[in-house]
């Protein structure tokens, strides 16, 4: 049976005329407007009727206020107007980001080195400002990272965030390749250094053209991209055009540790802007509410930057990982490094149970936790009547029903294509829209995700 839902009509906004679907998500459509004065096209999200209940009503409204307070800054999306239509539906309007987005370059442009420093300055910069507004994004990836008509990128999406000292909802947004690994655990909880995680996951990607713990030529399952992230070091670019300080800087801030991150997106921006220095760039001018910081120089490095660069790189030469430390206090770093790799030892033996599937049935791995009863584990079951439908020339939607819902189960779900990884996402209905990446044949796969984290024994997966 299909669940297929249909866009919602644009709803009839005074001084505004709509020209064109633009994209649909699991509670709110968007549509590009031609506004009539001022002239110009704008992007406006608008409710579903379907979705018109007080959870989603505050948590839109909730969205709408978070970008009003931060739409001036230039490196955030913008936010021009806010009200509810004649039909009772909310909704704002937004800048219209007609350039492609770094969610679509990101795996098929090899983006320079320059660009991606620049990028991150920047971003960094709109981080930074949310937090001293006391804002956490919480969903900070590729996707949510548009391109302005000038050329500047614009942070987006800020339907999940929170105020700094409350926990956001675990049940929408996460998208797991970008996710820190305090942010997998069943109670959603952060603070700025998890968006920092996800800052520096996003330019690794820009870097890479892989989130940071897919591995090329390999599967890469939500589950094990969860166990990566929650164990495994991050490696290098793999790019000989990436200068080793800027390896430090992602390494650093992909720590498992939050301890050991930058301690806010400013300090990401300084240290970036070292970099480019070092490799004779012009500083990106750093833009940040609440201070003086449009012109923060390369030399105004913090002690905790020096102590980066000092730190040993991780190089990976498959199977085994082997470290390339300087020179001074190589006895003391590797006694450091057999330590820690005793101690992961001693936490995978005494603390993971790792099962998963394979599309040859072979066991491949499973982070989320046994779960009994009667001595038996209860088997999360695969989702089913999974359809992928195309709505319109270049737009996909996916449905599936689950066939034993429980309270606050979120579902998995990936476009999966030959030669490419997955990005997984995490969403809260059982139904997902998105750009078709090809006019071709389009496979999905979905899992259940039960509020312990077990997922679907096997993912369903169906093709258009």
């Amino acid at each position: 049976m299909s669940r297929r839902r249909e866009p919602s009509a644009p709803p009839l906004i005074p001084g505004f005329d709509p020209v064109r679907l633009l994209g649909m998500g699991g509670f709110a459509d968007v549509f590009v407007y031609r506004q009539q004065m001022p002239e110009r096209e704008v992007a406006v999200k608008v409710l579903t009727p379907q979705a018109l209940n007080d959870d989603v009503r505050e948590r839109f409204r909730m969205e709408a206020n978070l970008m009003a307070q931060l739409s001036q800054h230039p490196a955030i999306v913008t936010i021009h107007h806010a009200d509810v239509a004649s039909d009772g539906r909310p909704f704002f309007v937004m800048e219209l980001c007609s350039r492609p987005g770094l969610g679509a370059r990101y795996r098929t442009e090899s983006i320079s080195v320059a660009e991606t420093l620049r990028l991150g300055v920047r971003l960094a910069s709109a981080v930074e400002s949310a937090h001293r507004m006391g804002i956490l994004h919480y969903d900070i990836k590729p996707a949510n990272v548009l391109t302005t008509d000038f050329g500047w990128p614009a942070l987006t999406d800020f339907g999940i965030a929170s105020t700094i000292g409350h926990v956001a909802s675990s049940s929408v947004g996460m998208s797991i390749p970008w996710s820190p690994p305090e942010l997998m655990s069943q109670t959603v909880a952060g603070d700025p250094r998890s968006d920092v995680y996800s800052l520096i996951a996003t330019l690794y990607s820009a870097l890479a053209g892989r989130s940071p713990f897919e591995i090329s030529g390999e599967e890469n399952t939500a589950a094990q991209l969860m166990s990566r992230i929650e164990r495994a070091p991050v490696t290098p670019t793999g790019r000989g055009d990436v200068p080793v300080n800027l390896e430090l800087i992602l390494e650093r801030g992909l720590a498992k540790n939050p301890r050991e991150r930058y301690t806010n997106a400013l300090e990401v921006a300084q240290a970036l802007q070292v970099v480019e220095g070092e490799l004779g760039l012009p500083a990106t001018n750093i833009e940040v509410v609440g201070g003086d910081g449009a012109h923060i120089l390369p030399a105004e490095v913090s002690q905790a930057d020096q102590e980066t660069r000092r730190r040993p790189l991780l190089h990976v030469d498959s199977p085994s990982h082997q470290v390339e430390p300087e020179a001074e206090s190589e006895n003391s770093r590797s006694a450091a490094l057999i330590a820690t790799l005793l101690t992961v030892a001693v936490l995978l033996i005494g603390t993971v149970v790792w099962a998963g599937i394979s599309a040859t049935g072979e066991s491949q791995g499973e982070i989320t936790p046994t779960s009994t009863s009667g001595g038996h584990r209860v088997a999360v079951p695969t989702p089913r009547d999974v359809e992928v439908e195309r709505i319109s020339g270049d737009r996909i939607e996916v449905t599936w029903l689950n066939p034993d819902p429980q309270t606050s189960d979120t579902y998995l779900w990936a476009v999966v294509e030959e030669g490419r990884s997955a990005d997984y996402e995490m969403v809260d209905e059982e139904s997902v829209v998105f750009d078709a990446p090809h006019d071709g044949q389009i496979c999905v796969e979905v899992s259940i995700v039960r509020s312990d984290r077990r997922q679907s024994d096997e993912p369903a997966v169906q093709c258009s």
